[in-house]
């Protein structure tokens, strides 16, 4: 137990207990949080994977809360926090390209502000806490259901009993959301824990993009983000989600991210996952209805100390359906990166197609790049293609670029920008700067 009564070390029945009596949420779902919680005590940790053996969860702060009431104007918010987020170019973004933004602050959200124009049309677009106050049937409906149960994976029975904050948006049957939505996430605090909650449902024939950045300082004890994001599109719908995740090197990333897709719907997942001690990542899509889509396009950086433990899941249920996965990786200093994948494709999900392509980049003798993909199949009308290949940067190359007079450090910077440009096309604009940026000081040591 810490110093401080606000802040308790340790998992227990009273604090799970209390997180709900002090967002005052209704009974049913305090009590979906105690069976997640008895489901957690009674489930060993994953043996598989990289080691969470770094991982200190008896002493972990599971539930800080930021003190601060949600705030609609950037300039109410406490100094300490707004300094934070404008470093972080949150106003700037919000005022220039935005049609909403939410910030949380440990397991909080302290700002939370979406365009008229939008609201107008019926968007509804909260912190998870706000709209289980306000839209409690919306939320039972949906939240930690039939997409992501609580008893998906021992990280999710721990989300479902401490979830604080997120993000909680519903588009309205054929609107079409044109500028995109933001949350960003700031785990502040040492040694603790962050489990936002983002659910987004896209009605019938509606569009909606959403942007997720995470980070969080370097501390000596170690750091947990277990954060779940539910993706339900619905019959027409799309939903584009993009997610920056760049957590210091004492954090363990074990996100879940996962979407319903029904028919003639679409998701694209776009991934960039650097800093953390461990990640382990893998958003998964399931089609459940035909000619429904999915794209998965993730790039990973493993420097010293890391491992990157990443891929997608894709489950094919109705004829007719789309996948494809694209993932690239750097290994640099004795990173480690890991492609872990999964196609499945049922008796029923007959003319459907899936690619997978894994392109992995090793700049140094140090570091490793490994591929476990998997392929279930269970008829014979599919097209299903795999593809994967790991390289180093050649000498050849490096001389090529010198001899038009260019240093080896730009050569190598060329080459790098070259290998993530398709995922950098894929972001917009002020993200790819950003993007661009972390990669620049992971190679230079600095991230």
């Amino acid at each position: 137990m810490s110093n401080n009564p606000e802040i308790e070390t340790g998992l227990s029945e009273a604090l799970v207990r209390r997180i709900s009596a002090d967002k005052k949420e209704p009974e049913w779902m305090l009590q979906k949080r105690l069976t997640a919680l008895k489901m957690y005590n009674e489930k060993p940790l994953p043996d598989w994977g990289p080691s969470l053996d770094g991982l200190d969860l008896e002493n972990m702060i599971y539930y800080v809360s930021p003190e601060v009431a949600e705030k609609t104007e950037w300039k109410e918010l406490p100094k300490e926090i707004s300094d934070t987020f404008d470093k972080l170019g949150i106003p700037a973004a919000e005022r220039d390209y935005l049609g909403g933004v939410g910030a949380q602050y440990d397991s909080g959200v302290v700002y939370h502000r979406i365009k008229k124009e939008l609201s107008d049309k019926g968007v509804i677009f909260e912190n998870m806490d706000v709209a289980l106050e306000k839209y409690p049937d919306l939320v039972k409906k949906y939240f930690m259901t039939s997409c992501v149960p609580a008893s998906y994976h021992k990280f999710t029975m721990l989300h479902g009993a401490v979830w604080s904050g997120g993000t909680f948006i519903y588009v309205p049957k054929g609107v079409k959301v044109a500028l995109p939505l933001q949350a960003y996430f700031r785990m502040n605090r040492e040694g603790s824990a962050q489990f936002e909650h983002t659910l987004i449902i896209a009605d019938e024939g509606s569009s909606v993009e959403y942007i997720e950045g995470c980070s969080a300082p370097r501390y000596n004890s170690s750091s947990l983000h277990a954060g779940c994001v539910e993706l339900w599109v619905h019959k027409g719908a799309k939903i584009k989600y993009l997610s920056i995740e760049n957590w210091s090197r004492n954090t363990y990333n074990l996100n879940t991210k996962k979407a319903l897709v029904y028919e003639d719907g679409e998701v694209q997942w776009v991934n960039g996952n650097l800093g953390s001690a461990v990640t382990m990542l893998y958003p998964a899509s399931v089609l459940l209805g035909e000619r429904a889509k999915s794209d998965n396009l993730g790039i990973v950086f493993a420097g010293a100390g890391q491992v990157q433990d990443s891929g997608s899941k894709v489950f094919h249920v109705a004829p007719n359906t789309t996948s494809t996965i694209r993932s690239k990786s750097i290994s640099k200093d004795g990173g480690i990166s890991n492609y872990r994948g999964l196609v499945q494709i049922a008796k029923a999900a007959i003319d459907s197609h899936s690619s997978v392509v894994c392109d992995a980049l090793i700049l140094d003798d140090l570091s490793q790049s490994n591929t476990y993909p998997s392929i279930k199949n269970e008829n014979n009308r599919v097209e299903i293609s795999h593809e994967a290949k790991v390289g180093k940067i050649s000498a050849a190359e490096i001389f090529y670029l010198q001899s038009r007079g260019i240093s080896e450090n730009e050569a190598e910077r060329m080459i790098i920008s070259g290998f993530v440009d398709p995922i950098v096309k894929a972001l917009p604009f002020e993200y790819a700067i950003e993007l661009n940026k972390l990669i620049e000081l992971e190679m230079n040591g600095q991230g």
